[in-house]
C-alpha cells in the first residue's frame, strides 16, 4: 500500500513560515496535484515528501510508516524534476539504468527493467543516443523512465512540463494521465499551472502562502470553491469578482446590487450577514449569456459595452463593461456576431453565481435546489 499521510506538517526558515499545519490523506494510487502561485511552499512540500526537507514539526507517514526521520533513499519514492538532471556524457540507457546499477541490481534484471521503462514510454530507439541528441519532450520521458525502473511506491513529479512549449506540454500531460493509468501507481504532481492540474488530478490541493486553502475534486473546487483565493485560482479563464452590498437577508436568500440598481437575490445562506454590509458577487465567463441565460431563463438582464474582444477560434473571450461599473469577462462561441462598442444584454443566473463575505469566504448555497451543495471544506 502507498497511500500517503502528511500530518500537521509546519516548515520554518526562522521567523518565516513556509508551511503552516499542512493536514493531507493521499490515497494508494490517487493522483494528487499540489497547485498554487510561484513560492507558496507546495514544492517544499513535496521535498517533504522525498525526504529532501524535514519539517520542523509534523510526520510523514507513507503506507503504515513514519518516514519523518528516514532518508530520503530508503522511503520507495522516485522524484521527476522540472530540470531533467540527466548526465550528458551517458547514453540514455545509461542515465535510465544508473541507479540499478549503483544499488548492484543484477543484470537480468536492469535489462528487464529498461525494456520495461522503454516500452511503457515508446523510447526503445532512443536508448543508444546522448541527451544532446533529444528533443524537450524526449528527455522528459527519460526522466520520468528512471523513475520508473525503481519501481517505488511513489511518483513524486516537481513541475516536469514547466520547460516544454504549449503544445509539447499537452502532449505530456496526455502521457502522464496515461502512464497513471498503466502503472496504477501513487502519483503526487507540483504545478503552479491551474489547467494541468484540472485536467490530470483525481484531487487537487490549492495552497497559498504555505496554507491549504481547500482539497476536493476539480469539480469540487471548480463549482464549490470555499473562498476568493481558490475562486479565482481554478477555473480559465478566471471568476468575475463584482464588489457590492447587501440590500436584505430573507428565507430565500440575499439580494444584491448590481449596476444601474438591478436586484438579485442569490440562493445562498444570508445568516451571518446584515444589510449594507461588504459581499462580492462571483459569476463564471461560462455563466454569463449574451441575450438568454445559461442553461436555463435568467433572473436578471444587465447592459454591457463591449470593450475588447479576444478570438480564439472556437470561442470568443468578451471584456464588457457594465454601465459606469466593473469589467466583466464573457465566454461565448466563436461564431457569435459581437462588435467591439456593441451595446450587450448580459444574463445572469442567480443559481449559478457565488457570494463571498467580506472576509473572503464563500457563503454557503442553500439547499433548496439551488446553485449546487453547501461550500466545501478545506481538507
Amino acid at each position: 500500500m502507498a497511500q500517503i499521510r502528511l500530518a500537521d506538517i509546519e516548515k520554518r526558515y526562522g521567523d518565516q513560515t513556509v508551511l503552516d499545519n499542512i493536514n493531507i490523506d493521499i490515497a494508494d494510487r490517487e493522483f494528487m496535484v499540489f497547485v498554487g502561485p510561484s513560492g507558496c511552499g507546495k514544492t517544499t512540500l513535496m521535498r517533504t515528501i522525498a525526504g529532501l526537507e524535514h519539517p520542523t514539526s509534523g510526520q510523514v507517514i507513507i503506507g503504515e510508516q513514519d518516514v519523518t526521520d528516514v532518508p530520503p533513499s530508503k522511503r520507495g519514492v522516485a522524484m521527476v524534476f522540472q530540470s531533467y538532471a540527466l548526465y550528458p556524457h551517458m547514453s540514455v540507457r545509461d542515465n535510465i539504468t544508473f541507479a540499478l546499477k549503483l544499488a548492484k541490481t543484477p543484470k537480468a534484471q536492469i535489462d528487464e527493467a529498461v525494456r520495461t521503462a522503454a516500452d511503457i514510454l515508446q523510447i526503445e530507439h532512443l536508448l543508444d543516443r546522448k541527451p544532446a541528441a533529444l528533443s524537450g519532450g524526449q528527455r522528459q520521458r527519460v526522466a520520468i523512465g528512471r523513475a520508473i525502473v525503481r519501481d517505488p511506491k511513489v511518483f513524486l513529479f516537481d513541475e516536469p512540463l514547466s520547460n516544454l512549449d504549449a503544445a509539447l506540454r499537452v502532449q505530456m500531460r496526455l502521457e502522464i494521465i496515461k502512464l497513471h493509468q498503466r502503472l496504477n501507481a501513487t502519483m503526487v504532481y507540483v504545478t503552479h499551472d491551474q489547467i494541468e492540474a484540472m485536467t490530470m488530478a483525481d484531487r487537487i490541493a490549492v495552497i497559498n502562502q504555505g496554507h491549504l486553502e481547500q482539497l476536493g475534486t476539480p469539480l469540487e473546487l471548480y463549482e464549490t470553491p470555499r473562498n476568493l483565493f481558490v475562486a479565482g485560482f481554478i477555473g480559465s479563464p478566471k471568476m468575475n469578482f463584482i464588489k457590492t452590498r447587501v440590500e436584505s437577508v430573507g428565507a430565500d436568500g440575499v439580494t444584491v446590487k448590481l449596476a444601474g440598481g438591478t436586484a438579485l437575490t442569490l440562493p445562498v445562506d444570508g445568516s451571518a450577514l446584515a444589510p449594507g454590509g461588504e459581499v462580492t458577487l462571483g459569476v463564471r465567463p461560462e455563466h454569463l449569456g449574451m441575450g438568454q441565460g445559461v442553461d436555463g431563463p435568467a433572473d436578471v438582464t444587465l447592459s454591457a459595452r463591449v470593450l475588447v474582444i479576444e478570438h480564439l477560434g472556437g470561442e470568443k473571450l468578451i471584456h464588457a463593461q457594465l454601465g459606469e461599473g466593473p469589467e466583466v469577462e464573457i465566454k461565448s462561441s466563436g461564431h457569435s456576431p459581437v462588435e467591439l462598442g456593441e451595446r450587450l444584454d448580459i444574463a445572469v443566473r442567480a443559481a449559478l453565481c457565488h457570494l463571498f463575505d467580506e472576509q473572503g469566504n464563500a457563503v454557503a448555497h442553500l439547499d433548496n435546489g439551488g446553485a449546487g451543495n453547501k461550500v466545501a471544506a478545506a481538507g
